[in-house]
Protein backbone atom coordinates (compact mmCIF):
# COMPACT_ATOMS: atom_id res chain seq x y z
CA UNK A 1 0.00 0.00 0.00
CA UNK A 2 2.63 2.26 1.06
CA UNK A 3 4.76 2.00 -2.15
CA UNK A 4 1.65 2.33 -4.26
CA UNK A 5 1.12 5.92 -2.45
CA UNK A 6 4.96 6.92 -3.35
CA UNK A 7 3.95 5.52 -7.11
CA UNK A 8 1.25 7.50 -7.04
CA UNK A 9 3.10 10.58 -5.56
CA UNK A 10 5.85 10.41 -7.66
CA UNK A 11 3.82 10.56 -10.30
CA UNK A 12 1.55 13.44 -9.33
CA UNK A 13 4.81 15.42 -8.54
CA UNK A 14 6.19 14.87 -11.95
CA UNK A 15 3.23 15.54 -14.13
CA UNK A 16 3.40 18.65 -11.99
CA UNK A 17 6.79 19.80 -12.06
CA UNK A 18 6.33 19.15 -16.06
CA UNK A 19 3.38 21.34 -15.91
CA UNK A 20 5.90 23.72 -14.50
CA UNK A 21 8.53 23.62 -16.88
CA UNK A 22 9.51 26.63 -19.16
CA UNK A 23 9.18 26.97 -22.93
CA UNK A 24 12.49 28.74 -24.59
CA UNK A 25 11.43 30.60 -27.93
CA UNK A 26 14.48 32.39 -29.43
CA UNK A 27 14.91 33.08 -33.21
CA UNK A 28 15.87 35.86 -36.04
CA UNK A 29 13.28 38.11 -37.66
CA UNK A 30 14.35 37.96 -41.13
CA UNK A 31 13.01 41.42 -42.27
CA UNK A 32 13.79 44.72 -43.54
CA UNK A 33 11.77 47.06 -40.89
CA UNK A 34 12.49 45.34 -37.27
CA UNK A 35 8.83 45.50 -35.36
CA UNK A 36 8.45 44.17 -31.59
CA UNK A 37 7.83 40.07 -31.18
CA UNK A 38 4.51 39.35 -29.50
CA UNK A 39 3.81 36.47 -27.66
CA UNK A 40 -0.28 35.24 -27.24
CA UNK A 41 -1.85 33.07 -25.44
CA UNK A 42 -5.12 31.77 -26.28
CA UNK A 43 -8.41 32.92 -23.74
CA UNK A 44 -12.14 32.24 -24.72
CA UNK A 45 -10.95 32.10 -28.84
CA UNK A 46 -9.39 35.38 -28.66
CA UNK A 47 -5.81 35.96 -27.89
CA UNK A 48 -4.21 37.71 -25.14
CA UNK A 49 -0.61 39.10 -25.63
CA UNK A 50 1.73 37.58 -22.43
CA UNK A 51 4.85 38.89 -23.84
CA UNK A 52 6.79 41.11 -26.38
CA UNK A 53 10.32 41.65 -27.21
CA UNK A 54 12.34 44.17 -29.52
CA UNK A 55 14.49 42.20 -31.65
CA UNK A 56 18.12 43.16 -30.66
CA UNK A 57 21.80 42.53 -32.49
CA UNK A 58 21.20 40.41 -35.97
CA UNK A 59 17.70 40.72 -35.15
CA UNK A 60 17.69 38.30 -32.42
CA UNK A 61 14.90 38.04 -30.19
CA UNK A 62 13.92 35.47 -27.36
CA UNK A 63 11.13 34.68 -24.34
CA UNK A 64 10.99 31.97 -21.72
CA UNK A 65 7.64 31.65 -20.62
CA UNK A 66 6.07 29.01 -18.34
CA UNK A 67 2.59 28.32 -20.52
CA UNK A 68 -1.02 28.53 -18.71
CA UNK A 69 -2.15 25.29 -20.58
CA UNK A 70 -0.85 22.76 -23.44
CA UNK A 71 -2.47 23.90 -26.39
CA UNK A 72 -2.25 26.88 -29.32
CA UNK A 73 0.03 30.02 -28.95
CA UNK A 74 0.96 32.45 -31.19
CA UNK A 75 3.61 34.27 -31.95
CA UNK A 76 4.54 37.19 -34.70
CA UNK A 77 4.10 41.29 -35.46
CA UNK A 78 0.94 41.42 -35.76
CA UNK A 79 -2.15 42.71 -34.04
CA UNK A 80 -3.77 40.81 -31.49
CA UNK A 81 -6.88 40.83 -33.39
CA UNK A 82 -5.96 38.89 -36.52
CA UNK A 83 -3.74 36.16 -37.94
CA UNK A 84 -1.86 38.66 -40.85
CA UNK A 85 1.77 38.42 -39.46
CA UNK A 86 1.42 35.87 -36.72
CA UNK A 87 2.25 32.12 -36.32
CA UNK A 88 0.71 29.13 -34.47
CA UNK A 89 2.83 27.07 -32.08
CA UNK A 90 1.49 24.29 -29.36
CA UNK A 91 3.45 24.43 -26.19
CA UNK A 92 2.93 21.92 -23.03
CA UNK A 93 5.90 23.11 -20.93
CA UNK A 94 10.05 21.90 -21.29
CA UNK A 95 9.72 22.60 -25.38
CA UNK A 96 12.19 24.62 -27.16
CA UNK A 97 11.15 26.31 -30.25
CA UNK A 98 13.82 28.11 -32.59
CA UNK A 99 12.67 30.13 -36.01
CA UNK A 100 13.81 33.16 -38.61
CA UNK A 101 11.01 34.72 -39.56
CA UNK A 102 10.62 36.20 -43.15
CA UNK A 103 8.24 38.11 -44.78
CA UNK A 104 5.42 36.01 -45.60
CA UNK A 105 7.03 32.70 -43.75
CA UNK A 106 9.26 31.00 -41.22
CA UNK A 107 11.44 27.83 -41.05
CA UNK A 108 12.44 26.08 -37.74
CA UNK A 109 16.08 25.86 -36.69
CA UNK A 110 18.31 23.23 -35.37
CA UNK A 111 16.92 19.63 -34.39
CA UNK A 112 15.40 20.51 -30.86
CA UNK A 113 11.77 21.64 -31.96
CA UNK A 114 9.20 19.64 -30.48
CA UNK A 115 7.33 16.91 -33.14
CA UNK A 116 4.00 18.99 -32.41
CA UNK A 117 6.03 22.28 -33.57
CA UNK A 118 7.58 20.38 -36.04
CA UNK A 119 4.00 19.25 -37.86
CA UNK A 120 2.83 22.65 -37.44
CA UNK A 121 5.45 24.24 -39.55
CA UNK A 122 4.92 21.56 -42.09
CA UNK A 123 1.37 22.73 -42.68
CA UNK A 124 2.75 26.32 -42.73
CA UNK A 125 4.39 25.49 -45.32
CA UNK A 126 1.66 23.46 -47.57
CA UNK A 127 -1.00 26.48 -46.45
CA UNK A 128 1.06 29.47 -47.19
CA UNK A 129 0.58 30.82 -50.45
CA UNK A 130 -3.11 30.24 -49.39
CA UNK A 131 -2.85 32.26 -46.19
CA UNK A 132 -0.64 35.35 -47.71
CA UNK A 133 -3.27 35.74 -50.08
CA UNK A 134 -6.19 35.32 -47.33
CA UNK A 135 -4.35 37.69 -44.74
CA UNK A 136 -1.36 39.38 -45.98
CA UNK A 137 -4.14 41.34 -48.74
CA UNK A 138 -2.71 44.70 -48.51
CA UNK A 139 0.87 43.62 -49.54
CA UNK A 140 0.19 39.77 -51.94
CA UNK A 141 -2.14 40.97 -55.16
CA UNK A 142 -4.77 38.07 -55.12
CA UNK A 143 -8.56 38.05 -56.64
CA UNK A 144 -10.43 35.13 -56.70
CA UNK A 145 -9.29 34.13 -59.77
CA UNK A 146 -6.34 33.06 -58.95
CA UNK A 147 -7.05 31.95 -54.83
CA UNK A 148 -9.71 30.00 -55.80
CA UNK A 149 -7.80 27.19 -57.15
CA UNK A 150 -5.48 27.43 -54.78
CA UNK A 151 -7.92 26.94 -52.28
CA UNK A 152 -8.96 24.06 -53.97
CA UNK A 153 -5.41 22.43 -53.78
CA UNK A 154 -5.14 22.86 -50.29
CA UNK A 155 -8.22 20.97 -49.20
CA UNK A 156 -7.19 17.74 -51.11
CA UNK A 157 -4.11 18.34 -48.78
CA UNK A 158 -5.78 19.36 -45.95
CA UNK A 159 -8.13 15.77 -46.14
CA UNK A 160 -5.41 13.63 -45.01
CA UNK A 161 -2.78 15.96 -43.70
CA UNK A 162 -3.61 15.15 -40.16
CA UNK A 163 -3.82 10.82 -40.82
CA UNK A 164 -0.08 11.26 -42.66
CA UNK A 165 1.12 13.11 -39.59
CA UNK A 166 1.64 11.82 -36.24
CA UNK A 167 3.59 13.26 -32.80
CA UNK A 168 3.04 10.81 -30.66
CA UNK A 169 1.13 13.61 -28.27
CA UNK A 170 -2.24 11.95 -28.62
CA UNK A 171 -4.34 15.38 -27.49
CA UNK A 172 -2.51 17.00 -30.16
CA UNK A 173 -2.93 14.27 -32.47
CA UNK A 174 -6.72 14.07 -31.45
CA UNK A 175 -7.10 18.08 -31.86
CA UNK A 176 -4.82 18.28 -34.74
CA UNK A 177 -7.94 17.75 -37.95
CA UNK A 178 -10.24 20.28 -36.00
CA UNK A 179 -7.33 22.93 -35.83
CA UNK A 180 -6.57 22.44 -39.64
CA UNK A 181 -10.22 22.64 -40.46
CA UNK A 182 -10.61 26.05 -38.32
CA UNK A 183 -7.10 27.39 -39.99
CA UNK A 184 -8.79 26.56 -43.73
CA UNK A 185 -12.20 28.07 -42.92
CA UNK A 186 -10.30 31.28 -41.05
CA UNK A 187 -8.21 31.72 -44.80
CA UNK A 188 -11.34 30.87 -46.93
CA UNK A 189 -13.11 33.41 -45.24
CA UNK A 190 -11.07 35.99 -44.46
CA UNK A 191 -10.03 36.53 -47.70
CA UNK A 192 -13.74 37.24 -48.98
CA UNK A 193 -13.71 39.70 -46.15
CA UNK A 194 -10.70 41.88 -46.99
CA UNK A 195 -10.56 44.53 -50.11
CA UNK A 196 -10.03 43.37 -53.14
CA UNK A 197 -10.20 45.11 -56.59
CA UNK A 198 -12.86 42.45 -57.60
CA UNK A 199 -15.15 40.42 -55.48
CA UNK A 200 -16.83 37.04 -56.95
CA UNK A 201 -20.53 36.28 -57.86
CA UNK A 202 -21.66 33.81 -54.92
CA UNK A 203 -22.36 31.48 -57.72
CA UNK A 204 -18.54 31.94 -58.83
CA UNK A 205 -17.53 30.74 -55.08
CA UNK A 206 -14.81 27.59 -54.97
CA UNK A 207 -16.57 24.53 -54.05
CA UNK A 208 -14.89 24.71 -50.86
CA UNK A 209 -17.16 26.79 -49.11
CA UNK A 210 -20.49 24.48 -49.69
CA UNK A 211 -18.44 22.22 -47.15
CA UNK A 212 -18.44 25.05 -44.06
CA UNK A 213 -21.60 25.90 -42.09
CA UNK A 214 -22.21 28.32 -39.15
CA UNK A 215 -23.71 25.48 -37.46
CA UNK A 216 -21.36 22.83 -38.01
CA UNK A 217 -18.54 25.52 -36.53
CA UNK A 218 -20.88 26.46 -33.35
CA UNK A 219 -21.28 22.97 -32.29
CA UNK A 220 -18.76 23.32 -29.16
CA UNK A 221 -17.88 26.18 -27.33
CA UNK A 222 -14.93 24.84 -26.24
CA UNK A 223 -13.53 23.94 -29.75
CA UNK A 224 -14.20 27.54 -30.16
CA UNK A 225 -12.40 28.68 -27.25
CA UNK A 226 -9.12 26.72 -27.64
CA UNK A 227 -8.49 27.68 -30.80
CA UNK A 228 -6.32 30.58 -31.85
CA UNK A 229 -8.63 33.85 -33.52
CA UNK A 230 -11.41 30.87 -33.07
CA UNK A 231 -13.98 33.34 -32.20
CA UNK A 232 -12.76 35.40 -34.81
CA UNK A 233 -13.09 32.52 -37.78
CA UNK A 234 -16.54 31.83 -36.37
CA UNK A 235 -17.52 35.19 -37.25
CA UNK A 236 -16.01 35.58 -40.76
CA UNK A 237 -18.09 31.90 -41.19
CA UNK A 238 -21.42 33.48 -40.41
CA UNK A 239 -20.68 36.23 -42.57
CA UNK A 240 -19.80 33.61 -45.31
CA UNK A 241 -23.17 31.73 -44.77
CA UNK A 242 -25.20 34.81 -44.35
CA UNK A 243 -23.97 35.90 -48.02
CA UNK A 244 -23.98 32.72 -49.27
CA UNK A 245 -27.81 32.22 -48.50
CA UNK A 246 -28.38 35.76 -48.87
CA UNK A 247 -29.52 36.79 -45.24
CA UNK A 248 -30.56 40.29 -44.74
CA UNK A 249 -28.54 42.47 -42.68
CA UNK A 250 -30.87 43.00 -39.31
CA UNK A 251 -29.91 46.11 -37.07
CA UNK A 252 -31.28 46.05 -33.55
CA UNK A 253 -32.71 43.16 -31.11
CA UNK A 254 -34.44 41.73 -34.14
CA UNK A 255 -30.93 40.79 -35.82
CA UNK A 256 -29.67 39.60 -32.61
CA UNK A 257 -32.29 36.96 -32.08
CA UNK A 258 -31.87 35.61 -35.62
CA UNK A 259 -27.86 35.45 -35.11
CA UNK A 260 -28.26 33.63 -31.99
CA UNK A 261 -30.67 31.09 -33.84
CA UNK A 262 -28.42 30.15 -35.77
CA UNK A 263 -25.43 29.29 -33.11
CA UNK A 264 -25.75 25.31 -32.66
CA UNK A 265 -24.63 26.08 -28.57
CA UNK A 266 -25.87 28.14 -25.79
CA UNK A 267 -22.47 29.09 -24.57
CA UNK A 268 -21.91 30.75 -27.69
CA UNK A 269 -24.95 32.31 -28.06
CA UNK A 270 -24.10 34.18 -24.69
CA UNK A 271 -20.97 35.17 -26.15
CA UNK A 272 -22.90 36.44 -29.12
CA UNK A 273 -25.06 38.44 -26.97
CA UNK A 274 -22.53 40.10 -24.78
CA UNK A 275 -20.80 41.35 -27.93
CA UNK A 276 -24.33 42.76 -29.10
CA UNK A 277 -24.50 44.51 -25.72
CA UNK A 278 -21.17 45.76 -25.17
CA UNK A 279 -21.96 47.92 -28.86
CA UNK A 280 -24.85 49.19 -27.50
CA UNK A 281 -25.02 53.09 -27.03
CA UNK A 282 -28.09 53.51 -25.59
CA UNK A 283 -29.21 52.40 -22.44
CA UNK A 284 -32.63 51.15 -23.39
CA UNK A 285 -31.61 49.24 -26.12
CA UNK A 286 -28.84 47.45 -23.85
CA UNK A 287 -31.72 46.75 -21.15
CA UNK A 288 -34.08 45.66 -24.09
CA UNK A 289 -31.58 42.49 -24.95
CA UNK A 290 -29.84 41.89 -21.90
CA UNK A 291 -33.26 41.19 -19.91
CA UNK A 292 -34.51 39.16 -22.71
CA UNK A 293 -31.25 36.93 -23.32
CA UNK A 294 -29.21 37.03 -19.76
CA UNK A 295 -30.17 33.26 -19.31
CA UNK A 296 -27.34 32.26 -22.00
CA UNK A 297 -24.88 33.67 -19.28
CA UNK A 298 -23.60 30.65 -18.14
CA UNK A 299 -19.62 30.85 -17.67
CA UNK A 300 -18.82 32.68 -14.43
CA UNK A 301 -16.59 34.66 -17.23
CA UNK A 302 -19.83 35.56 -19.43
CA UNK A 303 -21.68 36.36 -16.04
CA UNK A 304 -18.39 39.03 -15.08
CA UNK A 305 -18.52 40.47 -18.27
CA UNK A 306 -22.59 41.05 -18.28
CA UNK A 307 -22.15 42.56 -15.14
CA UNK A 308 -18.88 45.02 -16.24
CA UNK A 309 -20.97 45.83 -19.04
CA UNK A 310 -23.86 46.33 -17.06
CA UNK A 311 -21.44 49.02 -14.71
CA UNK A 312 -20.45 50.82 -18.12
CA UNK A 313 -23.93 50.96 -19.56
CA UNK A 314 -25.68 52.42 -16.21
CA UNK A 315 -24.46 55.87 -16.62
CA UNK A 316 -25.93 56.01 -20.14
CA UNK A 317 -29.57 55.61 -19.35
CA UNK A 318 -32.70 58.24 -19.78
CA UNK A 319 -33.28 60.37 -16.72
CA UNK A 320 -30.00 59.99 -15.57
CA UNK A 321 -27.92 63.43 -15.56
CA UNK A 322 -25.16 64.49 -18.45
CA UNK A 323 -21.27 64.54 -17.90
CA UNK A 324 -20.80 68.15 -16.93
CA UNK A 325 -18.36 68.96 -19.53
CA UNK A 326 -16.29 71.65 -20.36
CA UNK A 327 -14.50 72.90 -23.53
CA UNK A 328 -13.60 76.29 -25.12
CA UNK A 329 -15.18 77.56 -27.83
CA UNK A 330 -13.72 78.75 -31.00
CA UNK A 331 -13.43 82.04 -29.34
CA UNK A 332 -11.55 80.39 -26.49
CA UNK A 333 -14.65 80.88 -24.12
CA UNK A 334 -14.75 78.23 -21.78
CA UNK A 335 -18.24 76.83 -21.92
CA UNK A 336 -19.80 74.34 -19.21
CA UNK A 337 -22.70 71.56 -19.94
CA UNK A 338 -24.19 72.93 -16.67
CA UNK A 339 -24.34 76.26 -18.43
CA UNK A 340 -27.10 75.15 -21.02
CA UNK A 341 -29.63 74.61 -18.13
CA UNK A 342 -32.98 74.89 -19.37
CA UNK A 343 -32.35 74.81 -22.89
CA UNK A 344 -33.09 71.50 -24.61
CA UNK A 345 -29.74 70.32 -25.78
CA UNK A 346 -28.75 68.47 -29.21
CA UNK A 347 -25.05 67.74 -29.35
CA UNK A 348 -23.22 66.71 -32.20
CA UNK A 349 -19.79 64.98 -31.78
CA UNK A 350 -17.75 65.32 -34.95
CA UNK A 351 -14.82 65.96 -36.85
CA UNK A 352 -13.10 68.12 -39.94
CA UNK A 353 -11.52 64.73 -41.28
CA UNK A 354 -14.91 62.79 -40.90
CA UNK A 355 -17.16 62.60 -44.20
CA UNK A 356 -20.33 61.59 -42.94
CA UNK A 357 -20.32 64.30 -40.09
CA UNK A 358 -19.68 66.80 -42.70
CA UNK A 359 -22.39 65.14 -45.04
CA UNK A 360 -24.63 66.37 -41.97
CA UNK A 361 -23.97 69.75 -42.30
CA UNK A 362 -26.66 70.91 -44.73
CA UNK A 363 -28.95 68.73 -42.45
CA UNK A 364 -27.89 70.34 -39.20
CA UNK A 365 -28.42 73.66 -39.79
CA UNK A 366 -32.06 73.24 -41.87
CA UNK A 367 -32.84 71.83 -38.40
CA UNK A 368 -31.48 74.71 -36.67
CA UNK A 369 -33.41 77.03 -38.63
CA UNK A 370 -36.31 75.34 -38.49
CA UNK A 371 -36.10 75.36 -34.34
CA UNK A 372 -35.27 78.82 -34.41
CA UNK A 373 -36.79 80.40 -31.71
CA UNK A 374 -37.24 77.43 -29.42
CA UNK A 375 -35.28 76.39 -26.09
CA UNK A 376 -33.30 73.80 -28.55
CA UNK A 377 -29.38 74.62 -28.04
CA UNK A 378 -27.02 72.84 -30.71
CA UNK A 379 -23.31 71.99 -29.52
CA UNK A 380 -21.10 71.02 -31.81
CA UNK A 381 -18.11 69.21 -30.01
CA UNK A 382 -15.04 68.42 -32.32
CA UNK A 383 -12.68 65.61 -31.73
CA UNK A 384 -9.94 66.67 -33.73
CA UNK A 385 -6.08 66.53 -31.90
CA UNK A 386 -4.72 70.02 -31.20
CA UNK A 387 -2.58 70.16 -34.06
CA UNK A 388 -5.74 70.51 -36.19
CA UNK A 389 -7.48 73.23 -34.40
CA UNK A 390 -6.76 75.96 -37.03
CA UNK A 391 -8.23 73.59 -39.52
CA UNK A 392 -11.53 73.22 -36.77
CA UNK A 393 -11.43 77.04 -36.75
CA UNK A 394 -11.31 77.54 -40.71
CA UNK A 395 -14.22 75.16 -41.44
CA UNK A 396 -16.28 76.92 -38.87
CA UNK A 397 -15.74 80.30 -40.79
CA UNK A 398 -15.82 78.97 -44.13
CA UNK A 399 -18.69 77.13 -43.48
CA UNK A 400 -20.69 79.25 -41.54
CA UNK A 401 -21.22 77.08 -38.67
CA UNK A 402 -24.40 77.96 -36.05
CA UNK A 403 -24.68 76.70 -32.74
CA UNK A 404 -22.21 76.52 -30.29
CA UNK A 405 -18.90 75.13 -31.50
CA UNK A 406 -16.33 73.46 -28.92
CA UNK A 407 -12.87 72.02 -29.39
CA UNK A 408 -12.53 69.01 -27.07
CA UNK A 409 -8.64 68.43 -28.43
CA UNK A 410 -8.85 64.90 -29.74
CA UNK A 411 -11.14 61.86 -28.11
CA UNK A 412 -11.19 61.84 -24.03
CA UNK A 413 -13.36 62.62 -21.50
CA UNK A 414 -16.70 62.78 -23.49
CA UNK A 415 -15.74 59.72 -25.72
CA UNK A 416 -15.17 57.69 -22.81
CA UNK A 417 -18.17 58.29 -20.73
CA UNK A 418 -20.38 57.94 -23.53
CA UNK A 419 -18.34 55.10 -25.12
CA UNK A 420 -18.31 57.25 -28.64
CA UNK A 421 -16.04 55.11 -30.71
CA UNK A 422 -17.49 56.33 -33.94
CA UNK A 423 -18.47 59.20 -34.88
CA UNK A 424 -20.32 61.70 -36.20
CA UNK A 425 -22.78 61.02 -33.09
CA UNK A 426 -26.44 63.03 -31.71
CA UNK A 427 -27.21 63.09 -28.25
CA UNK A 428 -30.05 64.78 -26.49
CA UNK A 429 -30.65 66.33 -23.25
CA UNK A 430 -33.74 67.65 -21.39
CA UNK A 431 -33.94 70.84 -19.63
CA UNK A 432 -32.49 69.54 -16.56
CA UNK A 433 -29.22 68.21 -17.94
CA UNK A 434 -30.61 64.36 -18.18
CA UNK A 435 -30.21 62.17 -20.60
CA UNK A 436 -33.02 61.99 -23.37
CA UNK A 437 -30.91 59.29 -25.30
CA UNK A 438 -27.26 59.64 -26.15
CA UNK A 439 -27.58 57.80 -29.66
CA UNK A 440 -29.95 59.85 -31.23
CA UNK A 441 -31.11 59.95 -34.96
CA UNK A 442 -29.12 61.73 -37.00
CA UNK A 443 -30.46 65.65 -38.70
CA UNK A 444 -30.83 63.86 -42.17
CA UNK A 445 -33.57 61.70 -40.21
CA UNK A 446 -36.98 63.02 -39.96
CA UNK A 447 -36.95 61.43 -36.22
CA UNK A 448 -34.50 63.39 -34.64
CA UNK A 449 -36.56 66.81 -35.32
CA UNK A 450 -40.04 64.86 -33.71
CA UNK A 451 -37.29 63.60 -31.01
CA UNK A 452 -36.53 67.34 -30.23
CA UNK A 453 -40.14 68.61 -30.76
CA UNK A 454 -41.10 65.64 -28.29
CA UNK A 455 -38.46 66.32 -25.34
CA UNK A 456 -39.80 70.70 -25.74
CA UNK A 457 -43.63 69.56 -25.06
CA UNK A 458 -42.63 68.15 -21.60
CA UNK A 459 -42.16 71.52 -19.66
Amino acid sequence: MRKTLLTLFAALSGAALFAQQPVQVKGILDREFVRPIKLFKVVEGNMQEIASAVPQGDNKFGFTFYPDYEGFYALGTGEIGSQTDNLTFYFKGGEELELNITDFSYDLIGNKNSKENQILAKWHKEANTVENKAFSWQRVQSSFVDFFPELEILTKKADTFAQHNKSGNKKFDAFLPTFIKWDMAANATNFLNTPRTVHPAVEEYSSYYSTISLSDFSKSASTVYNMPWGDRTLGGVASVEARIKNRPYIQGIEGLQNSIALLNNDTLKGDAVLTYLARQKDYTAYKEAADKYRSFFLTDSQKKRAIAIMNDMAQLKAGDQGLNFSFPDNNGKSVKFSDLKGKVVLVDVWATWCGPCKAEIPHLKKLEEEMKGTDVQVVSISVDEEKDKEKWLKMIKDENLGGIQLFASGWGAIAEYYKIKGIPRFMVFDRDGKIVTVDSPRPSNPELKQLLENVLSKK
